[in-house]
């Protein structure tokens, strides 16, 4: 029997314009995720839109994934 997963990508960024993303906010998106049952694949960093003007601030794509039951 082949496994199946399913995935979800997040977009994380520290402030609304930007700044650094805080060890400390992306382990709190870690834990409440793990506690759902996801686990991390990947973590990949890009340019996220801003809320405010054009252009867009330095984020981070954070993909999980969970077998499918």
């Amino acid at each position: 029997m082949v496994a199946r997963y399913e995935y979800k990508v997040e977009e994380l960024r520290e402030g609304l314009v930007g700044g650094k993303m805080s060890g400390g906010k992306l382990e709190k998106v870690l834990n409440q995720h793990a506690r759902e049952g996801w686990q991390l694949k990947a973590i990949t960093s890009v340019e996220v839109k801003g809320r405010i003007g054009p252009g867009g601030v330095d984020g981070v794509l954070v993909t999980f994934e969970r077998p499918v039951v």
